[in-house]
């Protein structure tokens, strides 16, 4: 009878496409994981991987043994899942600003689960997806990880907003000496908004540099200059007129942000409630 090591080395392997990677998830050593692919290659008398400089292919025979395993294994690791105080465990990562407004509202509806969150950028927060740090990742980028799914959650506006004092009545666009509030030195949102509408680099340099979304727009609001952030971020201080969106022609930049998940996870069925609950909760984002 072939171990369920074995087996979950193996599906590990698949999924993250590389040894090295999968050595982490699994908390073993690389050669281990090598002596137990070759275990396992020599049970079921056929090759499962091809290997090159960059990781591991799957072959035919691996991709179906692969299906038939995901199921069942993935199902046998919910039964005996991670759970905190009577609840299942729920690692949740995202950019912080997204996450704390929309994410976390939204998942602390679901019943008899302990919800864990991490702030980072896409990058790190995906490579702990593969690895198993995380279940579910909420991403600025579009994943193009092996081992990983993802699909739109939200699309968020840009738009270029300042406090009264900062307001020009002019058509062209223009902003007259407004300093930038940003996010980071390289002025990301708003040199993706000026490419966009301008199709050239913002002019001038930032007042006031943060790398928290929500101090930025804390510090517009102080009137400390100009900036450009995410509707959703700053729709109350429009509404209520703490913020004025500068009129500049043009359509406006989106972002796209991606829900993303190891592949076979929503066989789980807390991630699988998870994903349901926050896909509903943005139609209405």
């Amino acid at each position: 009878m072939t171990s369920l090591d074995l087996l979950r080395t193996f599906l590990a392997v698949h999924r993250a496409g590389s040894v090295t990677a999968a050595a982490q998830l699994l908390g073993l050593s690389q050669p281990a994981v090598t002596a137990q692919l070759k275990a396992l290659e020599k049970t079921v008398k056929k090759p499962l991987f091809h290997r090159h400089a960059r990781g591991v292919t799957t072959t035919a025979a691996g991709e179906d043994l692969a299906r038939r395993l995901a199921g069942p294994l993935d199902d046998l690791a919910a039964a005996v899942g991670d759970f905190v105080g009577g609840k299942v465990a729920l690692h949740v990562g995202g950019p912080a600003e997204f996450t704390s407004l929309k994410v976390v509202p939204a998942l602390v509806e679901l019943p008899d689960t302990a919800l864990r969150v991490t702030f980072g950028m896409p990058d790190d927060l995906l490579d702990e997806l593969v690895k198993g740090g995380l279940d579910l990742v909420v991403s600025t980028v579009r994943p193009r990880l092996r081992g990983i799914v993802s699909a739109p959650l939200y699309v968020e506006e840009l738009t270029v907003v300042a406090a009264d004092r900062w307001c020009y009545p002019d058509t062209s666009g223009v902003l007259g000496d407004a300093p930038w509030v940003a996010y980071a030195e390289d002025l990301p949102l708003i040199r993706r908004y000026w490419q966009t509408v301008y199709k050239t680099p913002p002019p001038g340099n930032a007042v006031v540099v943060v790398p928290d979304l929500r101090a930025v727009l804390a510090a517009t609001l102080a009137g400390a200059g100009v900036t450009v952030l995410p509707r959703y971020l700053c729709e109350y201080e429009l509404a209520t007129g703490d913020l004025r969106e500068v009129v500049i022609r043009g359509e406006l930049p989106t972002n796209t942000l991606y829900l993303a998940v190891r592949t076979g996870a929503f066989a789980e069925p807390h991630i699988a409630r998870a994903r349901d609950l926050l896909t509903t909760r943005a139609a209405d984002w």
